[in-house]
């Protein structure tokens, strides 16, 4: 079995694997449009993380990692997926298309956020999802480290400009530094 990550799966898998291998999924973009209350947030102040969102474009491309998980690690690695998960993501199976043009093309599972779960976010103005990830903070952290961890290990994935993930990258950074600015001076 091989799972695709494109989130926080991309720079902390915390399960079990036999191979990783960097690449894409097609037909696809990654937008924060998926609430989070559990990991990045906290209930009544959520974060946002990221969410496929099917364009069914060729064109279109995420990239990530994927990671073989051997038979006997098969249903624990689904089992603590699907908690770390729970939250609004079904899992969908898909094309992965390795970097190293010497692997072939494979079979993979994803999770992704439906439109109909009681998390979604949606689509907002980009200085608000910003906004929102610059302030949010949950069990597993702030959310604005989960942003930044990410765009950082998609910059070393490839050349490819995920432009919704490096401008609210930017965006946040920004924000920090005029808050920072603005307590200094005080």
């Amino acid at each position: 079995m091989w799972i695709f990550g494109y989130g926080s799966i991309v720079w902390k898998p915390d399960f079990r694997y036999i191979n990783r291998m960097e690449g894409h999924v097609k037909g696809f973009i990654r937008r924060f449009w998926q609430l989070s209350e559990d990991h990045r947030g906290l209930p009544g102040k959520p974060g946002r993380v990221v969410t496929l969102i099917s364009t069914g474009n060729p064109l279109d491309c995420v990239y990530g990692a994927a990671y073989e998980i051997s038979n006997e690690d098969e249903a624990s690695v689904r089992h603590v997926l699907d908690v770390r998960e729970k939250d609004g993501y079904t899992i969908i199976e898909t094309s992965f298309y390795p970097n190293d043009n010497d692997q072939k093309e494979r079979n993979c599972y994803t999770y992704m956020a439906q439109q109909d779960n009681p998390f979604w976010g949606g689509d907002a103005p980009i200085d608000q999802i910003a906004k929102q990830i610059a302030e949010a903070h949950g069990p597993s952290g702030s959310n604005r480290e989960y942003l930044f961890k990410l765009a950082d290990a998609i910059r070393l994935l490839t050349s490819v400009n995920d432009e919704h993930l490096f401008t609210l990258d930017q965006l946040v950074k920004e924000i920090l530094t005029k808050d920072e600015q603005n307590i200094i001076s005080i």
